[in-house]
């Protein structure tokens, strides 16, 4: 969305080319937490599969938590979280920048 709008030198998204320009009013604040990067170009690989292999084993019948490590837990439980709030129009304006 940013790039379509032409906003990623403004919000100075972490993937461009140099790098973000540092400094800088905030581009994202909750609570006492403020980034001057968009906290959206910082998506880990692992952040990325954990949320593929959430959708997966969903669609596919349940998750046995037996069968998952803790940080796979921790991130099914967060993305079972969201998916409920989202399903009831709830917003999580963590993800918006």
């Amino acid at each position: 969305m940013c790039r379509r709008n032409g906003l990623e030198t403004r919000r100075r998204c972490g993937w461009l080319p140099n790098g973000p320009p540092s400094g800088g009013p905030p581009v994202w604040a909750r609570k006492e937490v403020s980034l001057d990067t968009c906290p959206k170009s910082y998506i880990s690989a692992e952040s990325e599969v954990l949320v593929e292999e959430f959708l997966v084993r969903r669609r596919l019948g349940g998750i046995p938590l037996a069968e998952l490590t803790a940080r796979q837990v921790d991130a099914f439980v967060i993305l079972e979280k969201e998916l409920v709030g989202l399903k009831h129009g709830q917003q999580n304006t963590r993800t918006t920048a």
